[in-house]
């Protein structure tokens, strides 16, 4: 940064520091470091890859686009050591053949094939060392230059949020509490024959070794050369998900990273993968979801502010100073959902409108608001999984799949238990009502 400041300077130029921040040769530098770092540090940049769609400029979201399914491999020698911590000093006795270059590295850890002496092969995940130890300073640091860079205004309080993240960051490092959601899902989608999801052996895993069945699939994106009908049925699957997690199970697998996703071409199914990132959707969270769609499919826009308003989804300020802006961008979601057919993703021509009305309300930053917490992980994943869709130029019958979701004889389960729902609604951290 100090180097780029110079060189601007030395040219006459009057450079800000979130400018010098976001360079090419800055983010490369970033995506270097993240994937030495791996853990929470490499996890948020994932995540600012992803979610920031169409906002970063290109050149910036290719370079961290690599951060997606890129980490530093551990060396053999300190694999060797892992996994005799956790299986013991004859931990090969226990296979027939274990791969030792692994087939994927990610932000927690890495995926080696291996097979049991009774043929049966196995994808065994083992968490890099030190990765849970690091979550609070990794979180923190990210925390730091967002505020030093000017990145976020002050009002916005990014402590519940922080909290929030480390909470949830250190449920993924609990590799037995992932196979229990492994489970849960494959219950919850058991005799559904579009989604495969790995069968865990309980016997292999360990709080920092996860294993399960080996499924075998193309990563997902490579659909994009798939036939148009391939690819509407993966998106298709895929959105009604999302939309049983929020609306049916209760609980929702809230990582939309693309390489949670394969695709079997022969079979049309979708295997599903890493429920690290499983936690309850809350019962209020899904009424706001349900609250918006139906406002949405009755097509009344004022409804819809109102309903985003009340719900969180927009703040006060935003409102106040922005209110046509805010229903003009209402008014370009509502045309292009209501085209005739199915709703196209690979068609982007309401997104400039969208991109031009929130400049300024993003330069406004007295009308920045957090959404509660629980609603800003449930909406990474959807819109992840919208992301996804328009990479892949997806058509979907998105307000059909909308309509049933919200009219389905299924109910949240959290809408049974009254005053004993989940009690984790009394301890996620939220923004505090009157915040901005």
């Amino acid at each position: 940064m100090l180097a780029e400041g110079a060189r601007r300077l030395a040219q006459g130029e009057r450079p800000r520091l979130n400018d010098l921040i976001l360079t090419p040769g800055n983010a490369a530098r970033l995506a270097d470091r993240l994937a030495h770092l791996r853990g929470a540090a490499m996890k948020l940049g994932q995540m600012i890859s992803m979610d920031a769609g169409d906002v970063l400029p290109a050149e910036l979201s290719t370079i961290l686009a690599r951060l997606r399914d890129q980490a530093q491999r551990m060396p053999p020698a300190q694999l060797d050591r892992v996994l005799k911590r956790e299986w013991g000093a004859d931990w090969r006795r226990r296979f027939r053949h274990f791969e030792a270059t692994p087939i994927a590295a990610a932000s927690i850890g890495q995926v080696h094939r291996a097979t049991l002496p009774d043929g049966r092969v196995l994808a065994i995940k083992v968490q890099y060392p030190g990765v849970a130890d690091s979550i609070d300073a990794d979180v923190d640091n990210v925390a730091t230059l967002l505020r030093i860079s000017n990145m976020l205004p002050a009002t916005i309080d990014l402590a519940p949020l922080l909290a929030e993240a480390k909470r949830q960051l250190a449920e993924e490092t609990d590799y037995l509490r992932e196979g229990r959601e492994l489970q849960r899902f494959g219950d919850l989608l058991s005799g559904d024959t579009r989604y495969v999801v790995p069968v865990l052996e309980e016997a292999l895993t360990t709080p920092r070794v996860l294993a399960m069945s080996f499924v075998a699939g193309a990563p997902i994106e490579n659909l994009a050369t798939a036939s148009q009908a391939d690819r509407n049925a993966a998106m298709t699957a895929l959105i009604e998900l999302v939309l049983r997690e929020l609306f049916t199970f209760g609980v929702m697998q809230t990582d939309p990273n693309f390489a949670n996703y394969r695709w079997q071409s022969d079979t049309k199914t979708l295997v599903l993968l890493d429920f690290g990132a499983a936690r309850p959707v809350l019962a209020q969270t899904s009424d706001a979801y349900r609250r918006l769609i139906e406002a949405g499919l009755a097509r009344d826009l004022d409804k819809v502010r109102e309903t985003a308003l009340e719900t969180g989804f927009i703040g006060p300020g935003a409102d106040t100073a922005h209110r046509p802006a805010i229903d003009r961008i209402i008014r370009a979601i509502d045309a292009a959902m209501n085209r005739e057919g199915p709703f196209d993703f690979g068609d982007r021509a309401f997104v400039p409108v969208v991109r031009q009305e929130a400049e300024a309300m993003l330069a406004d930053r007295a009308a920045w608001h957090v959404p509660p917490v629980d609603t800003l992980f449930v909406q990474r994943k959807v819109s992840g999984t919208a992301l996804l869709a328009a990479r892949l130029r997806a058509r979907v019958q998105v307000r059909e799949l909308a309509a049933a979701a919200i009219t389905s004889e299924s109910r949240h389960p959290q809408h049974a238990l009254g005053d004993n729902q989940d009690d984790r609604s009394e301890t996620v951290p939220r923004p505090p009502a009157s915040l901005v």
